[in-house]
């Protein structure tokens, strides 16, 4: 055998050229299906976490009155494990005591909610307080300003 002799194993096959007419048999829309944003070049297309992201409230560094901040929430039955008789409680005293977490550079919104049982005369101030919350403190004999 010669080097001339020499055969390729598979066949020499030529590259097709797509979109270059229907007798091609690549042509119309060039094997990219039909029409759309798929088939058309240098196409992006955006992904899902970017519109998730994009429908996130602006909280951090932003001071909108639209975006609210809420409200922490604290049972009574946390303040009676916490506190001895005739405490102050207000929102960073809480904080100190690390009854709640937050910035110490945000005020802190807080809300006393009536579930459990109070036993201990509290003074309670710059809270929000819900109506059982308020009713069973008052009943104890603590106060709410």
């Amino acid at each position: 055998m010669q080097l001339n002799e020499l055969k390729r194993k598979t066949p020499y096959k030529g590259i097709k050229r797509i979109g270059r007419g229907r007798a091609s048999g690549k042509g119309k829309t060039a094997g990219k299906g039909t029409k759309g944003q798929k088939a058309r070049a240098g196409h992006k297309i955006r992904p899902d976490v970017r519109e998730k992201l994009k429908k996130l409230p602006k909280l951090r560094g932003y001071n909108f009155a639209t975006i609210q901040r809420k409200p922490v929430v604290i049972n009574l039955s946390v303040l009676e494990t916490v506190f001895s008789n005739g405490d102050t409680i207000n929102p960073t005293v809480l904080r100190e005591r690390h009854v709640v977490r937050g910035p110490k550079s945000r005020k802190l919104v807080v809300k006393i909610l009536g579930d459990g049982e109070l036993t201990k005369k509290l003074v309670i101030q710059g809270c929000a307080v819900s109506g059982s919350a308020r009713q069973k403190i008052e009943k104890v004999g603590g106060t709410i300003s």
